[in-house]
């Protein structure tokens, strides 16, 4: 097995491009995606359309869901990318079939899935598209943690924080530490819950992308450099788009 793992594009081209050319320069022909194809970023339906063409699957994070069911509960910006979002997505009458397969797609998006043993999610198992699994949790929140790894049927993979790592059975957290790859060996003190990290908005104090590689003995963090400086542009162009938003794609946070 070798398939490459994406989460949380959020809408950015540059970075999501990049990512591709790295999985198809390591052989890679297998990718699946952990959902938030959209949100924040300039470029949703080249993202989407990729995601498309590229992924064996992809599952729907909660922005992709936002995008059906609105954005309330989102902070000011979040909300404001998602309503953007919708009126560059969502189809009219007068649309041609290009559209409306693109948002037909989006609305069909599953929020999990599983393959030979291993299970994929946005958020968490227990709530697939929104509970956050926060790599502080095994000290300011261990019974939510507890209570995940209670009802892991394997080893899990998981993106919606934008902080790569994973956590053991014994609730001991694995960050990347500005590491540009890490190997982290599945070994007997599983089963883990891996965060692949983002491709489109890292949070984690590293601005590059990030993605992983799960094979049959190990996981393995890739960091990709790319042109943050052109889709923070684009950002700004929309006049729509927070600020807020370009500006953190400098700093990863």
């Amino acid at each position: 097995m070798r398939l490459a793992l994406i989460s949380d594009l959020h809408s950015n081209l540059e970075a999501l491009t990049a990512v591709f050319a790295d999985i198809e320069a390591q052989g890679i022909d297998h990718i699946g995606c952990l959902g938030d194809v959209v949100g924040y970023g300039p470029d949703p339906a080249a993202c989407v359309d990729l995601v498309r063409k590229k992924t064996d699957f992809c599952l729907l994070g909660n922005h992709d869901e936002a995008l059906l069911v609105g954005a309330r509960d989102f902070n000011p910006h979040a909300r404001q990318a998602v309503d953007w979002t919708r009126e560059c997505l969502k189809p009219r009458w007068y649309h041609g079939a290009v559209r409306k397969d693109r948002w037909t797609w989006l609305t069909q998006l599953q929020p999990q899935h599983s393959l030979d043993g291993f299970y994929f999610y946005h958020a968490s198992p227990r709530d697939p598209v929104r509970e956050y699994v926060l790599s502080t949790d095994a000290m300011l929140n261990r019974e939510k943690l507890e209570g995940i790894f209670a009802i892991l049927e394997g080893t899990c993979f998981v993106g919606h924080t934008h902080y790569p790592g994973v956590f053991d059975s014994k609730l001991r957290w694995t960050g990347l530490e500005g590491e540009s790859t890490l190997r982290f060996p599945l070994q007997e003190d599983g089963p883990y819950v891996f965060n692949v990290g983002s491709v489109g908005q890292p949070r984690d104090g590293d601005n590059r992308a990030c993605y992983a590689v799960l094979e049959d003995d190990a996981v393995t963090w890739h960091r990709v450099p790319y042109d943050y400086r052109a889709t923070m542009a684009k950002i700004t162009a929309t006049g729509v788009l927070g600020d807020v938003l370009a500006r953190r794609l400098a700093v990863g946070h």
